[in-house]
């Protein structure tokens, strides 16, 4: 009687061991589950589902852990997906106008200040003479928006 019980749940534990998905049969059906997203791969080992490859970020790491975690047969899952850090944008390029062109231009806002005088050498602009405080924010700002390399403040404020 002993026996026949030991056999009988030794063919019982077969049986359950038999009914339990293989790896292939897991990995296909992850497989069709992820078709909308080919930059990520998943491999299964005695259960273990492995993800692998490129996620855009953290959310649709842990959406595809949890699909992968309801798929029938896998005991746990590995995610080693990789989340892209975003591209950094350039930066806007700065125009810098050249000597002759800006030379022109300083002198056209400089005229409208009296006692203030400019010079432009390698796109650096120079002021020098005399202006009063409040004339000053006024002309900087005219002359940045002018685009030399530098301005070279030697105001004296009356």
């Amino acid at each position: 009687m002993k026996m026949k019980s030991i056999l009988l749940t030794l063919s019982f534990a077969l049986s359950l061991i038999a009914c339990a998905p293989k790896d292939s049969d897991i990995q296909k059906e992850i497989t069709a589950k992820l078709a909308d997203n080919p930059e990520v791969q998943v491999t299964v080992q005695d259960g273990v589902a492995t993800i692998s490859g490129i996620c855009k970020d953290g959310a649709f790491k842990k959406e595809i852990e949890a699909s992968i975690k309801e798929v029938k047969g896998v005991k746990s899952v590995m995610n080693n997906c990789q989340i892209v850090q975003p591209e950094e944008t350039a930066a806007a390029a700065v125009i810098i106008t050249t000597d002759s062109v800006l030379d022109k231009a300083v002198s056209d806002v400089v005229k409208s200040y009296n006692g203030v005088s400019a010079t432009v050498v390698g796109g650096v602009v120079t002021l020098s003479g005399e202006i009063k405080r409040s004339q000053l924010q006024p002309l900087i700002q005219k002359i940045q928006e002018l685009k030399p390399q530098k301005v070279d403040n030697k105001l004296t404020i009356k």
